[in-house]
């Protein structure tokens, strides 16, 4: 499994920023800030596992014999991704949950709260759980009993009666998907991310009843939008959608493509007498929808050909993964985090057409704040039984 990345690379999360050659452009370094091409990252003798990111740091969870987390971007030294023991005693631990202040470290007798803008020899933090199976590993943010956080206090209890089976934290809210498929959310709800048809908070778990008896399998959230994937693969989104993060009409990413196809047709017609554009008549007048905040779920058609598998969001962005192994990606892309080689933003839901052309299936995405990584695998050719036979 190979993992890729692009978006957002001002502290090297993605890639180690190159030296600039004598004489090259200050313009390259920019290019470095923003990566728009899918770019492999660089990965040790033991492989990545799967990756946590934030805004300006990215953890790599290696598993196996000697199982470590490796440090890029903000404060790393991005000479080298190998585990740095001297600095963080990761050796063992079965996963990760990174933020800008701490990384923490799941092991399966406890979990260790470590300050990143320390650089101390023992974590600032640490809680003992029950030790866990092989079969039973912590899935972060939940631990045993509740969920950590990354800020003081670091944990969070959870009731018993609610059987969590995941979780996600949000900007300021949380997400939360049960044993039975039922769907709880608290926290902020400004921009309607809760799903419960307004826009106030809750302090505590409160199902998302437009949601009740639908199963679903996954949850997601972003900086202010919430998504989820039905049992039967159907994606249900909410929340904020100033950037088309929930893939639904957005006034602002609509009228920034109008004003920038104007500019370009009065740039093509300079100096030539246009007549104005004739205004529609009575009954072909049509007003389009927009929606800012979409307060309840709503059902998502990504693509009528197949089902949703995966989905992650970024803080204005996000990215889902179908059955057949293709990449979808929309929201705010000014930084190349949707993956398209532009740096244009989308309201729509868009292939990411790098891994189909690269013959690869995308197993699995994660997305940072501004950036987007993806895991693959090289798809499988189908041969002839025998190569000299030509097909029928």
């Amino acid at each position: 499994m190979r993992w890729f990345g692009f978006g957002f690379n001002a502290f090297g999360q993605i890639c180690v920023r190159q030296k600039l050659v004598k004489g090259e452009e200050s313009g390259d370094a920019v290019e470095e800030v923003k990566v728009i091409n899918p770019t492999e990252l660089r990965a040790d003798k033991s492989g990545c596992s799967h990756i946590r990111a934030s805004w300006s740091r990215r953890a790599s969870v290696h598993l196996g014999e000697d199982s470590c987390v490796s440090l890029a971007g903000f404060g790393t030294s991005n000479s080298s991704e190998s585990c740095d023991t001297s600095t963080l005693e990761s050796r063992g631990c079965k996963d990760a949950f990174i933020s800008e202040s701490h990384l923490t470290l799941a092991f399966p007798d406890r979990i260790e709260f470590w300050d990143l803008q320390k650089k101390e020899k023992t974590p600032s933090w640490s809680m003992e759980i029950k030790p866990q199976s092989e079969g039973s590993a912590v899935n972060f943010p939940l631990v045993p009993g509740g969920y950590v956080t990354s800020k003081p206090p670091f944990y969070c209890p959870l009731s018993p009666h609610l059987k969590a089976r995941s979780m996600a934290l949000g900007g300021e809210h949380a997400i939360l998907l049960t044993a039975t498929g039922a769907v709880y959310t608290w926290g902020q709800g400004s921009h309607g991310q809760l799903g419960h048809g307004g826009l106030t908070s809750e302090e505590e778990p409160r199902a998302v009843e437009a949601l009740w008896g639908m199963p679903m399998s996954s949850v997601a959230s972003g900086g202010w939008h919430s998504v989820c994937i039905s049992d039967g693969g159907d994606l249900y989104v909410w929340g904020w959608n100033e950037s088309g993060q929930l893939g639904l009409p957005s006034r602002a990413l609509r009228k920034a493509s109008q004003e920038k196809s104007s500019q370009l047709t009065g740039e093509l017609h300079q100096g030539v007498n246009t007549s104005p554009s004739k205004e529609p008549q009575e009954g072909e007048k049509h007003e389009e929808v927009f929606i800012s905040i979409q307060a309840f779920p709503a059902l998502m058609d990504v693509t009528p050909s197949c089902e949703i598998r995966t989905v992650s969001c970024g803080s204005r962005h996000t990215a889902a993964i179908t059955t057949t192994g293709d990449l979808y990606t929309w929201g705010w892309g000014e930084y190349g985090q949707l993956g398209h080689q532009t740096l244009i933003s989308s309201d729509e839901p868009q292939r990411v057409e790098f891994f189909r052309l690269e013959r690869m299936r995308v197993v699995d995405v994660v997305c940072g704040a501004w950036n987007t990584f993806a895991a693959v695998v090289k798809e499988e050719v189908a041969s002839l039984k025998n190569p000299t036979e030509s097909p029928r």
